[in-house]
């Protein structure tokens, strides 16, 4: 309920997560949109639950989940009648310890391919570390994401994944990358707006013309 107060004050649209089925109805109630975590992509009462309410919902792939898996696990929320899903890859776990995880870009394609609904990256989770977040997102809107989940705060250090999370400019001069990179391929970036959330997160729409 806070966060919403917060959100409304600043105009803000509010992403949160539930955590669990019993979770869903408070969430639904104040978040503009319900985020299914990682760990419970394959959580089925939470996917049903969600397909219930007509809050739309964001959905993350599974950290050890194939992209079948994922379309799969939509497909049970869109059969309880909610259609409004929002799929993000946020990286697999590989065999590197170098990175905190792999971003499957196969898979963000693949998903395009064969999904109509809009597929967006978070390669905040899938860098773990800051500097390679904008790469990544530079990579995913040329690999045609629909957008881009950022971390971002001000002050890094205060969060529990800090590491892996952008300064305000660092993100301002991300959005100026991105919008580049789209325009070199015909799209257009459509800034949409800051989400206010329990990760102090930030969405940016890369739409095509």
């Amino acid at each position: 309920m806070l966060l919403r107060h917060a959100a409304d004050a600043e105009g803000l649209p509010l992403v949160s997560e539930a955590m669990c089925a019993e979770e869903v109805e408070l969430v639904a109630r104040h978040a503009h949109m319900v985020q299914i975590g990682s760990r419970n992509m394959q959580n089925f009462r939470l996917l049903e639950a969600v397909g219930r309410y007509d809050t739309p919902v964001l959905l993350k792939r599974g950290f050890m989940a194939r992209v079948d898996e994922m379309l799969a696990a939509a497909e049970c929320i869109y059969c309880r009648g909610n259609t409004q899903i929002v799929l993000c890859e946020r990286g697999i776990r590989g065999f590197d310890p170098t990175f905190r995880n792999i971003l499957d870009l196969s898979g963000l394609v693949w998903l395009k391919q064969r999904s109509h609904l809009p597929v967006i990256v978070d390669p905040s989770h899938a860098a773990g570390t800051n500097e390679l977040v904008a790469p990544l997102a530079r990579a995913a809107i040329a690999a045609g994401a629909d957008g881009l989940l950022v971390e971002v705060h001000d002050r890094p250090e205060a969060l529990s994944d800090g590491e892996q999370a952008l300064t305000p400019g660092q993100f301002a001069t991300l959005m100026l990358e991105v919008a580049a990179v789209a325009r070199a391929l015909g799209r257009r970036l459509a800034p949409g707006p800051r989400c206010a959330g329990g990760e102090g997160i930030a969405m940016s729409n890369a739409a095509a013309d």
